[in-house]
């Protein structure tokens, strides 16, 4: 509202000085600058915030102080850069690249905000002003790394970065490849056709992570006969009425989550409503999305051929750690057909189950989930209605994570309520080491809600810095179903892995130790910033973690041994299915993006059935994780051909959770070194060196295989 107001008032003023008498040219200036200083004083981002550790104001923050705070903080860096690039004196490391560094606070303040925000509690406004900005941001930083009087600079100092200490010269590097990968040696008509394909790519992909937001809005399945229901709890029930009558919807509401399988097909007992909602899920988004990823992948292919790469995926890999296509493609199709053989044993069983239920043919998606159920129940005897009571939400959180993070790193965590937060749902904590000193902030977001993106994130809302004194504001994001009237949220064992999975990255966040913000933190590159999460997923199943969470949530009594060991017998399970499912979207990804810039893709299903058949993966019973049409890692930005990086760094995460154990376990020793050569360097240091640092060489793919059940 705030911002239609400031809209009407601007059009007023205008319409009024269309009345009245030309004032001087320096007049109407001098009172438009004034007026501009006004409305930014009252901008909640023109100062850091004065809460501790500069945490946001959410409490005061106005849709209408996003645009200008974003316009002012554009304009100050631009401000900067020309006098960076322009500077009479000789280029040094200080009076360009850490004057860089710093060119960029405000601009960065309301960033962190505003996209983490868009992603809790977008609603329209947000959309609108992301679809607004999405252009003058690529347009701004074509600015800066198009500006050749600035990369000259920047070459000087590469050329001469030997007398530069270790992290300086990781900036320098940072900084030079940056510029490089933008297209800084192009000619000027290059330059100017580079400009116009970053800017359709930024609001393409904007446009794709819109139409998947509206896509959680508008494919719901609504089922009025409560008979369809049949295997779902009462509680379960009971949300899902709660979230029709909240969305103005008669009868009960099932929202879809962001991948193609959805869990609640693993309760569900009528095979056609199961059949619905799978429908729903896998063929959601394409009449919007179709037409967008078809644009989008042609002008990243035609953005890597301006810049002399093959295709996109060459392009996007080569500053990672695989740094070629055929790096990745050799893994992954080594797991390929080990991973299917796997699903194929599982399906036989499967089979059987449905088939002793009178259910007759083959295994098809939809029924895959319930009747592995059924097997998992039968082969561990396990009911998800007897396990769920001792993962209980709180108790995960805080007796689980929060007691591993304790054991293993020394810290401890205390509830602020004198801070604000977005939502209700979030509860917010102040991180502490050992010596009570304390490290940040961590805000936990676990429920789902209208507005928030589907799937589980971390994210800063201010990054660490030495350079800028700022300490680590972070943030998970889970979309867990919130139950109703205040009943206790039961997780299932793999929600509860989730939120371990997320806090590696929060950790990764809180424990860095860098000056330079560009370098801190989860500033890696995408095939290493997965490593700490799923290093950390691990500790939800040590003993004595789980000992300590798994207690019911009624009477406090922890899990039966019995149970528990048929629990932890059970992560395996499945497998096959999980590896084939994952291997299926990252390969998609990657044949998206080897397809050069004169290919001529109409056809988005029959492109993914071709891919999916050149490697051997295409299986009915088992989709891809992502299809292409809601796919937001690869086309919304981010993880484009980059989707492999998940598996990629689980060989990390395996190697060294393996090395772990065998040097004791879950010691202080073992986390402070840890911490210490692996979360606290965020990319100030060449990533594989840190890694043989800490584990004394490089990882094998032995304890990834053993991890995933695919040998003994």
């Amino acid at each position: 509202m705030r911002r239609a107001l400031l809209a009407t008032a601007i059009s007023a003023a205008l319409a009024l000085a269309a009345c009245s008498p030309s004032p001087s040219t320096e007049s109407v200036n001098q009172t438009k600058q004034a007026g501009d200083m006004q409305n930014n004083s009252a901008n909640i981002f023109m100062s850091p915030s004065p809460l501790f550790d500069q945490a946001p104001q959410f409490d005061k923050i106005a849709m209408a102080d996003y645009l200008p705070a974003f316009t002012e903080g554009m304009a100050q860096q631009q401000t900067e850069i020309t006098r960076i690039a322009n500077n009479p004196e000789p280029a040094t490391f200080e009076n360009t690249l850490v004057a860089m560094e710093l060119s960029s606070v405000l601009l960065d303040r309301v960033s962190h905000v505003f996209f983490a925000l868009s992603g809790v509690i977008s609603n329209d406004e947000f959309q609108n002003i992301e679809a607004e900005l999405a252009p003058k941001l690529s347009a701004h930083s074509d600015n800066i790394y198009l500006n050749p009087s600035l990369f000259a600079r920047v070459e000087t100092i590469y050329a001469d970065k030997a007398s530069l200490n270790a992290e300086d010269q990781r900036l320098v590097d940072y900084y030079h490849t940056k510029f490089l990968r933008a297209g800084a040696k192009l000619n000027d008509a290059e330059k100017t056709q580079m400009r116009v394909i970053n800017e359709q790519i930024s609001s393409l992909q904007t446009d794709f992570s819109q139409n998947l937001l509206a896509s959680f809005k508008n494919d719901v399945i609504v089922v009025t006969d409560k008979n369809l229901l049949a295997g779902l709890s009462e509680a379960e029930i009971t949300g899902l009425a709660e979230a029709a009558k909240n969305a103005g919807k008669q009868g009960y509401m099932i929202t879809l989550v962001n991948t193609t399988r959805q869990p609640i097909l693993s309760s569900l007992s009528n095979r056609e409503m199961r059949q619905r909602i799978w429908q729903t899920s896998a063929n959601r988004a394409m009449d919007n999305n179709g037409p967008v990823l078809l644009k989008l992948v042609k002008l990243r292919a035609e953005k890597a051929s301006l810049l002399a790469y093959a295709n996109w995926a060459s392009y996007a890999t080569a500053d990672q750690m695989a740094k070629e296509p055929k790096a990745i493609f050799a893994i992954l199709d080594e797991l390929a057909p080990q991973a299917l053989a796997k699903a194929k044993i599982e399906a036989a069983e499967i089979e059987e189950q449905m088939h002793a239920d009178g259910v007759s043919g083959t295994v098809q998606a939809w029924d895959w989930a319930y009747y592995a159920e059924k097997v998992r129940e039968a082969k561990y005897d396990l009911d998800d209605n007897l396990v769920k009571p001792y993962f209980e939400l709180n108790s995960v959180l805080e007796n689980g994570l929060f007691f591993a993070m304790e054991k293993f790193y020394g810290i401890h965590f205390k509830e602020r309520k004198d801070l604000p937060v977005y939502h209700e749902d979030v509860r917010l904590f102040e991180v502490f080491n050992q010596d009570n000193s304390s490290i940040g902030l961590f805000y936990f977001d676990p429920y789902a809600r209208e507005g928030k993106g589907g799937g589980a994130w971390m994210d800063a809302f201010v990054s660490q810095s030495f350079l800028l004194n700022e300490k680590p504001v972070v943030f998970n994001v889970l979309n867990i179903v919130k139950p109703a009237n205040d009943q206790a949220t039961l997780l299932s064992f793999d929600e509860a892995t989730t939120l371990f999975h997320e806090f590696g990255h929060a950790a990764h966040g809180l424990f860095s130790q860098v000056k330079y913000p560009s370098l801190a933190g989860t500033s890696t590159a995408r095939d290493f910033v997965e490593f700490p999460s799923q290093f950390n997923e691990d500790w939800d199943i040590e003993p004595t973690v789980i000992a300590n969470y798994a207690l019911n949530n009624q009477t406090g009594e922890a899990i039966p041994t019995a149970l528990l060991e048929r629990v932890l017998d059970s992560v395996k399970f499945g497998q096959g299915y999980d590896t084939v499912e994952y291997l299926a979207a990252a390969l998609l990804d990657m044949e998206w993006h080897m397809i050069g810039a004169d290919a001529n893709i109409s056809d988005v299903a029959g492109f993914e059935q071709q891919a999916l058949q050149k490697h051997g993966l295409d299986y009915a019973p088992i989709p891809p994780r992502y299809k292409s049409a809601y796919f937001s890692h690869t086309f919304a930005g981010g993880y484009s051909a980059g989707y492999y990086a998940y598996l990629w760094t689980e060989v990390f995460a395996a190697d060294a959770f393996a090395h772990i154990q065998n040097k004791g376990g879950m010691t202080r020793e073992n986390g402070d070194d840890f911490r210490q050569k692996i979360l606290s360097i965020g990319n100030s240091k060449d990533l594989m060196q840190s890694y043989v640092e800490f584990r004394g060489q490089q990882p094998s793919t032995n304890a990834l295989l053993k991890r995933r059940g695919l040998i003994h």
